[in-house]
């Protein structure tokens, strides 16, 4: 694993939110990040950071020390916020048309902007990264550097919670030649940025809509999946997915159920080989938030289950289950990741990790 010789300082845009406060509480006592600055809405700015939150904590774990003195400074500020920091993630809320404009903001002042949103996953030049399966994609950054004329700045986000539990499968299986996939995602209400008290509707009950995902769903695996060419990401052809996302009375844990078809067509054996042994750039670099085992293939047939599996690896693994022969696709199976840690906040801390390594985040 890499030593710095100091922490890098971080700023939490958004910080006040539910993915904010994720990343905060990741960040406790992180090797490599000290969380110095937290910026968020007008209204939270100028208030210690346990003031701006005070009822609406809503981590299981509780507030780290460290963060209830820092005084929240308004997002808006860029040059002063970015004058205490030498990269910022993203979490804040706010229009897709906001969102772009203030993080290509921060990204010229030269600080690294790594984003939990959506604003910036199909700006051609952006990429967009699940570290195990795509880190080659930061060489984009070169490109997006000329265009926003920084020499360190740039903006690199994380893709849809909805797509962690089958993308990695899809990335295993690769040589195989995945042609077609049905798919049906059950998503937990912290994905909404709730809890059960905030939304007591959610108690049994399940919602058939979720807006947006399922074209995110179904698109942004393309893109992981895609190719540089010229001075941007061009999404992969296939393989074809349909999908539908439905809300379901779960805190955590995003669940996938998945029918698949291949060009070649694999044993079960040899599926599930690829799954337990697939590594990426943050096992081979011993990143330290990256799962020793990224995907993990679990026997029992009543597996993966949110209330066993989330937090596998510390819910920055991924499990996989119930896989088998289908009367009409090739294959079935289930998929569950943790949808803030993996599909969110702990995303973003991997691929800031991956970032460091690779030399593109540095002190400033």
């Amino acid at each position: 694993m890499i030593q710095l010789d100091k922490k890098l300082r971080v700023g939490i845009l958004g910080g006040t939110g539910m993915v904010g406060q994720r990343f905060i509480s990741l960040l406790e006592n992180h090797p490599w990040f000290q969380v110095t600055t937290i910026a968020a809405s007008a209204r939270s700015a100028g208030k210690t950071y346990q003031e701006a939150v005070s009822g609406r904590w809503k981590m299981q774990t509780p507030m780290p020390e460290f963060v209830k003195n820092i005084k929240v400074m308004d997002v808006s500020d860029i040059d002063a916020v970015a004058d205490t920091v030498d990269f910022v993630f993203s979490a804040v809320d706010m229009t897709k048309d906001e969102i772009r404009a203030i993080e290509e903001a921060y990204a010229r002042t030269e600080t690294p902007v790594v984003s939990n949103n959506s604003a910036h996953r199909w700006t051609p030049d952006v990429p967009m990264v699940v570290p195990e399966i795509n880190s080659d994609h930061y060489e984009i950054i070169k490109y997006q550097r000329e265009r926003l004329g920084t020499k360190r700045g740039f903006i690199a986000v994380k893709p849809n919670c909805s797509i962690q539990g089958y993308v990695p499968a899809l990335a295993a299986w690769k040589e195989f030649k995945p042609t077609e996939l049905v798919i049906t995602t059950y998503q937990a209400i912290s994905g909404a940025g709730k809890t059960f008290e905030d939304w007591p509707e959610m108690v049994g009950n399940i919602i058939p809509y979720i807006g947006g995902e399922e074209e995110k769903s179904e698109q942004e695996p393309l893109k992981i999946l895609g190719h540089i060419e010229n001075d941007e990401i061009v999404k992969a052809n296939g393989p074809r997915i349909t999908c539908q996302c439905v809300r379901v009375p779960v805190l955590d844990g995003h669940t996938a159920a998945v029918f698949i078809d291949f060009e070649k067509k694999p044993s079960k054996l040899e599926l599930i080989e690829k799954l337990n042994n697939f590594r990426g750039f943050p096992q081979e670099a011993d990143l330290p938030s990256a799962p020793k085992q990224f995907i993990k293939y679990l026997e029992e047939d009543d597996r993966p289950q949110v209330a066993l599996d989330v937090d596998y690896e510390n819910g920055f693994g991924v499990t996989v289950g119930r896989l088998r022969e289908d009367t009409v696709y090739d294959y079935k199976f289930i998929g569950l990741a943790h949808n803030t840690i993996r599909g969110a906040a702990g995303g973003g801390v991997l691929s800031a990790e991956a970032l460091v390594a690779k030399g593109y985040i540095t002190h400033k």
